[in-house]
């Protein structure tokens, strides 16, 4: 069940991430899905840490967690297109 949960809001977290830096155009429902799990996963190791709480891949789903769990997928999308583009956007 909690893959499951994870993979849902993984995938709203990624839409939400990929709408905000303008690449939802570019990705489907499984990029949006890996972006926000993996986003998930760096908030998890560096963000969560600095601000506190438990991260999202543990299974607590907080505001605190889900917002870590954003940057982490905005922090990610901002380092793509850095490689891709050669500018943040």
């Amino acid at each position: 069940m909690t893959l499951l949960l994870i993979l849902i809001v993984g995938g709203i977290i990624g839409w939400l991430a990929s709408i905000l830096m303008r690449t939802d155009a570019q990705q489907g429902i499984f990029l949006n899905i890996v972006v926000g799990i993996v986003g998930a996963l760096i908030a998890g190791f560096i963000i969560t840490p600095l601000i506190g709480g438990a991260p999202i891949t543990s299974g607590a789903f907080d505001i605190m967690s889900l917002f870590a769990s954003f940057l982490g997928a905005v922090v990610l999308l901002a380092i793509v297109n850095l490689f891709r583009r050669g500018s943040v956007r």
